[in-house]
């Protein structure tokens, strides 16, 4: 007994001395740190914040903050499209679905769309179809609506809430350039712009229910104006047909089982450019393209549905997801559920490979004015609509580690640019101490 009492003391004299409670103790400093920056007596304790730090070797959760409550994801969103994309789209995107008869084509669109769209490598379309003396457009297999559920109807002339369309053409809006003091369009059809001297506005603006644009030359100063236009089938018969030189008539014919397929441009620029630059347009058509892919029909609705029953029924929370790119606030996710996803991204490409496809802090896309250093150490998607900004990718910390990550802000008073100034102070800490 006399043994066993001298070594006890011993024992918990070595254990607090040695490594293993050093690297605990220095753990504990760390946690307690980054919880100081995170607590409700922090900047984040005024309004709803989540966050989650995961490290994806070990599979462990390092730190987290109600990271079980759902948040409006905003622009992040498109992390889930863009899952969706890796397992249902093929590198080769089809442009459209036709039959042809001679010179005669009948042709359907798949939702692809980068005709005209001057962000995207151009496909041989406007060669292809001119070899006919005849052609005719269907939108049968059209079964979506041009808004997505949710969006703010006052965003209708701003060139981040175009309209969904079976067969998009110049990205479907118009850019108007400022020549002089006078607006000039990319469209020739959309080239005349009334004066209205009753506004204000700094650029072109479009009435609400018609493709009537308007400006006022005392105002006038904004270089450049991109206004979505309103898609319909006979808008896009015609702006394709001028396009064209050749007329194209609008058709009812549904879609045949023995169709043939136009193979547009690879997917890996539409993911660039919907995950760097955060193009909503190109998120929503993507979801578009996965309808048609699956059922031969384009629905944004349907094809979630199916997503999310047959690829994401394992995430950590089932999310409330309701369009491809984010617009709407109500979609609902919680941080865990994003880095699950995550998970489940890395399972199909390197992690690599998904960091180079994310915008880089200080470097490129959406990030490349905040997060600054040295060596790039953010690799992330970012949201943002009024009141609510979220973050979701990869930090890489001064120690080599690479960290997955969801912080998601919902409901704060303050401007985003001050909530994004507090978020680095957090990821900077995280770089440096962990």
């Amino acid at each position: 007994m006399e043994i066993k009492k001298t070594i006890l003391p011993l024992f918990i004299a070595l254990f607090f001395l040695s490594p293993l409670w050093g690297q605990e103790a220095d753990f504990r400093a760390k946690y307690a740190g980054l919880d100081s920056l995170l607590n409700e007596k922090s900047f984040f304790g005024n309004h709803l914040t989540g966050f989650i730090l995961f490290e994806p070797d070990s599979q462990r959760v390092i730190f987290e903050k109600n990271s079980h409550m759902n948040f409006i994801p905003a622009s992040t969103t498109k992390l889930l499209t863009f899952y969706g994309s890796i397992m249902l789209l093929n590198d080769s995107l089809p442009a459209f679905r036709y039959v042809e008869n001679g010179k005669k084509i009948t042709i359907w669109g798949t939702g692809y769309p980068g005709w005209k769209y001057s962000k995207l490598p151009q496909p041989d379309i406007d060669e292809f179809l001119t070899k006919f003396d005849t052609i005719n457009f269907s939108d049968k297999n059209w079964k979506d609506e041009a808004f997505g559920y949710g969006w703010q109807w006052d965003d209708y002339y701003y060139s981040y809430s175009v309209e969904k369309s079976p067969f998009p053409i110049y990205g479907n809006f118009v850019t108007f350039l400022n020549q002089k003091r006078v607006p000039k369009a990319n469209i020739p059809s959309f080239g005349k712009v009334s004066i209205n001297p009753d506004k204000t506005n700094k650029g072109v603006e479009r009435q609400l229910h018609e493709n009537a644009f308007y400006f006022n030359p005392d105002t006038y100063t904004e270089t450049k104006s991109e206004i979505p236009f309103i898609t319909s089938a006979e808008t896009f018969a015609f702006l394709a047909g001028e396009g064209l030189k050749k007329s194209i008539t609008v058709a009812g014919e549904s879609l045949p089982m023995d169709h043939q397929v136009f193979y547009g441009a690879a997917l890996e620029p539409l993911w660039i450019e919907m995950l760097q630059e955060s193009d909503n347009f190109i998120a929503e058509q993507l979801l578009l393209m996965m309808s048609d892919k699956q059922f031969l029909d384009l629905n944004s609705e349907r094809i979630i549905e199916y997503i999310q029953k047959t690829y994401l029924s394992d995430l950590a929370d089932r999310p409330k997801w309701v369009d491809g790119s984010g617009l709407s606030r109500h979609n609902l996710i919680t941080p865990r559920s994003m880095v699950s996803l995550l998970v489940k991204i890395e399972k199909e490409m390197s992690r690599n490979q998904v960091m180079q496809l994310l915008p880089q802090g200080g470097i490129s896309g959406t990030l490349k004015n905040n997060y600054k250093a040295r060596t790039p150490y953010i690799f992330a998607k970012t949201g943002t609509v009024a009141n609510n900004h979220a973050l979701v990718g990869y930090i890489k910390v001064d120690s080599g580690k690479v960290y997955a990550f969801a912080f998601m802000n919902n409901n704060y008073l303050n401007k985003a640019p001050e909530v994004r100034r507090e978020m680095e102070k957090v990821m900077l800490y995280i770089k440096e101490k962990f």
